[in-house]
C-alpha cells in the first residue's frame, strides 16, 4: 500500500483570512471545513482532489517566527505577463516581498499575509500541466535520502535525483511535483516547528480505517520515520517526521 499527499497543511492565526488569500492566489475557492479552511478548485469541496493538491489552513495561537519555513509552494505561470500580473495581484492581496538570500533570480519570492514564504516562477515547460501549484518544495540536507523515503512512502515516480535536487510526481503524471532542494543548515542555526507540512492519506476506506492508518504509520517507521509529539493528544491522525525531521501527518481514510 502507498500513501498519497491529500493536502498541504498551513498553520495560521487567522485561518479564514489566509485561506481567502490562497484561494485568490490559485484561482480556487476557500471552503469552511469545520475548524479549518480548505482551499481547492471551483465546483465544490472535493477531498482529496483527484489531481490537484488542496490546502488546509489550520488555526494556531502563535504567529510564524522569523525562521524561514522548510517547506514552501512554487506557483506556475504561463508567460512573463502572467507572472507580472500574478505578482501584482498577490501584493495587492497582502503578499510581501522577502529576501531569503536568493540573489538575482528569474522568479519572485513573496510571503503570504502571515509570513509563509512562496515563489512565483517564471514560465517553465516542466510545469506547463501542473495547475497553479508547480511544486511543493522542501529544504533538506540530502535530496537522495529524501527521494528514497518519500518515493517509497507515496509510490510517486522519481523524475530526477542528484546530490542537490530531487523531484517526484504522481505516477499518473498529474498535479504538482514534490521537490527536495539541498539547503544545508548552518551549525547552531535556529529551528522552529514546521508551519507548513504535508498530510498523507492511505488508500482504502470504511471499517478498519484506523487499522489502515496504523499499518501505514508502521510501514513509514520501518522506512526511517519517527513519531513526533507536538502536544496533539488523542487525535485521529498520526504525526511523524521524515528522516530529516520534516513533520507530516498520516490521516485515516474516510468511510464512503
Amino acid at each position: 500500500m502507498a500513501l498519497r499527499p491529500a493536502h498541504l497543511n498551513i498553520k495560521a492565526r487567522d485561518h479564514a483570512a489566509v485561506g481567502r488569500f490562497w484561494a485568490g492566489a490559485l484561482g480556487w475557492r476557500a471552503y469552511p471545513a469545520g475548524a479549518t479552511t480548505y482551499v481547492g478548485p471551483e465546483g465544490g469541496p472535493v477531498w482529496p482532489d483527484p489531481e490537484m493538491l488542496g490546502i488546509d489552513v489550520v488555526p494556531v495561537p502563535g504567529m510564524k517566527t522569523a525562521v524561514k519555513n522548510r517547506t514552501h509552494l512554487d506557483l506556475a505561470t504561463t508567460s512573463a505577463g502572467h507572472r507580472a500580473e500574478l505578482v501584482d495581484r498577490l501584493r495587492e492581496s497582502g503578499a510581501t516581498p522577502v529576501d531569503v538570500g536568493q540573489g538575482e533570480v528569474p522568479w519572485t519570492v513573496l510571503a503570504d499575509p502571515e509570513g509563509n514564504e512562496f515563489c512565483v516562477l517564471e514560465p517553465r515547460d516542466v510545469y506547463r500541466d501542473t495547475g497553479p501549484v508547480a511544486a511543493v518544495v522542501v529544504d533538506c540536507e540530502d535530496p537522495r535520502v529524501m527521494a528514497r523515503f518519500w518515493g517509497a512512502a507515496t509510490g510517486w515516480t522519481v523524475h530526477r535525483v542528484t546530490g542537490d535536487f530531487a523531484a517526484l510526481r504522481s505516477a499518473a503524471g498529474t498535479g504538482p511535483y514534490l521537490e527536495f532542494l539541498r539547503v544545508p543548515r548552518p551549525a547552531g542555526a535556529p529551528t522552529a516547528p514546521d508551519r507548513v507540512h504535508l498530510d498523507l492519506l492511505p488508500a482504502g476506506a470504511g471499517a478498519g480505517a484506523g487499522d489502515v492508518r496504523a499499518a501505514e504509520a508502521a510501514r513509514l517507521r520501518a522506512l526511517g520515520a519517527v513519531d513526533l509529539d507536538l502536544g496533539q493528544g488523542d487525535v485521529p491522525w498520526t504525526v511523524l517526521a521524515d528522516p530529516e525531521g520534516h513533520e507530516f501527518c498520516v490521516l485515516a481514510p474516510h468511510p464512503h
